[in-house]
């Protein structure tokens, strides 16, 4: 193996350093890209189930429609031409990088719209292919994005940038979730009962104008340095270099534990995806209203989660990415149990406030630290294809899994189910452990 992830090996940085590494350029704008990257993921995952159990949509259907999501475990497939098609004029106007990210934007604002201008009770159809180009928009942009963030700053201070995307991320899931919810309600009209689409209509408008936040960073953001890439020669070569050579190169480097390294990613955040699809569900079948789901899950969490990211990026670079990995694995599969406990609860809201913020600091944490993990075992010269297997396959089996959530809930209960996803994060802890060995005793 070339060299332990993260910089394992090198000295600690001193803590002002660590923290003074916030305030550079490069990672401001991973905070307003990391808005742009999280405002979608809600819109067509959790704010979507929420909004259609309401409408009076069954579990097991919202549980299969999830696997809307898969499109971010399949943008593997088309990383390659991410990473190296131009797209005229964008390219020649604005360079590679920001070229996509703004074609990836005008998709998901597009796809957006559709979603508010369609109502469920109607038919699930057009609804779903609008919410299928969001997805496919949005994880074009995360392809684009990653590569952008990777090729901004050095290798030991991706871990501040990964901070800064998730405080971003953050900061959008707080809009998309209680920014949604309190449109919403805002919008509804007085009197009536039940399902309202209207009011659904104005708030995810607002979401789909709210991804200017992205668009004007993208205009005004500097394209990084171009890394040099050899021409082709013809076709063949072409597709060598585009569609072979990123998986290559990740085989030739990491060689036998490349196995290891692709295992620990594909079941790292099994416990957090699984359990998350049927959150919402879960809120609205307690009895929780749209105000208290969007105080306390959508800001209490959401700010929990953003203290978890500063805590995971600065411990990260202070102790080391495998200990703090250790760690968020640790803390995603126990916060779990909490809400099995939840379940028995009812409807008691200090202890949502309670298990929502344990379970969003736990996920903050996490999160930081197996980002850093991610853009360490890039090549930058295959930046965004490498990094989009690595989370493209984060998370393809643990959506297909949580795609028949909504059936296990149904014949088992809450209770089960969340104790089933904390069982989900135990292999985990194995992998991490076995990982860092292998590190540890690599050449």
């Amino acid at each position: 193996m070339s060299a332990p992830p993260a910089d394992e090996a090198s000295p600690a940085l001193p803590w002002r350093d660590a923290l003074k590494v916030y305030l550079e350029p490069a990672t401001l704008r991973m905070l307003a890209l990391g808005f742009s990257a999280g405002l979608p993921l809600l819109l067509v995952l959790g704010t979507l189930s929420f909004r259609l159990r309401e409408a009076g949509i069954d579990r097991t259907t919202i549980g299969y429609l999830s696997w809307v999501g898969l499109a971010y475990g399949f943008k593997w497939v088309w990383a390659p031409l991410v990473d190296r098609l131009p797209i005229p004029p964008l390219t020649t106007l604005l360079g590679r990088r920001r070229g996509w990210l703004l074609l990836a934007q005008a998709m998901v604002i597009a796809g957006i719209v559709g979603m508010a201008f369609n109502d469920p009770r109607a038919g699930l159809a057009p609804l779903i292919w609008c919410a299928l180009l969001v997805a496919f928009g949005s994880a074009t942009q995360d392809i684009a994005l990653d590569a952008f963030r990777i090729e901004s700053a050095a290798t030991r201070k991706q871990a501040a940038l990964a901070a800064a995307y998730q405080t971003g991320y953050r900061l959008a899931m707080i809009w998309a979730g209680a920014g949604v919810l309190w449109i919403a309600a805002w919008a509804e009209i007085a009197g009536s009962a039940g399902y309202q689409n209207a009011a659904w209509k104005a708030a995810y408008l607002a979401m789909a104008a709210s991804m200017a936040v992205g668009v004007i960073t993208v205009l005004l953001s500097p394209e990084p340095v171009r890394v040099a890439l050899p021409k082709a020669k013809n076709a063949a070569a072409w597709l060598q270099s585009v569609l072979i050579e990123p998986f290559a190169d990740f085989i030739r480097r990491y060689k036998w534990q490349a196995a290891l390294i692709l295992a620990l990613i594909a079941v790292y955040r099994i416990s957090d995806v699984v359990m998350g699809i049927m959150a919402n569900p879960f809120y609205v079948d307690m009895g929780f209203t749209k105000d208290e789901v969007a105080t306390v899950s959508k800001i209490y969490g959401v700010v929990m989660t953003l203290v978890g990211a500063f805590v995971g990026g600065v411990l990260s670079m202070r102790f080391g990415v495998m200990r703090v990995l250790m760690l968020g694995a640790v803390l995603s599969a126990a916060s779990n149990l909490l809400f099995a406990w939840l379940g028995t609860r009812g409807h008691d809201l200090t202890g949502l406030v309670l298990v929502v913020s344990a379970d969003n600091l736990a996920s903050g944490i996490a999160s930081a630290a197996f980002i850093a993990y991610l853009s360490s075992l890039t090549n930058i010269s295959y930046s965004a294809t490498q990094y989009a297997l690595f989370s493209s396959l984060m998370l393809l089996l643990p959506k297909f899994i949580a795609g028949y959530s909504g059936v296990f809930v149904d014949h088992y209960g809450y209770v089960a189910f969340f104790v089933g996803t904390a069982a989900l994060g135990a292999p985990v802890l194995l992998l991490v452990a076995l990982a860092s060995r292998a590190f540890k005793t690599a050449p």
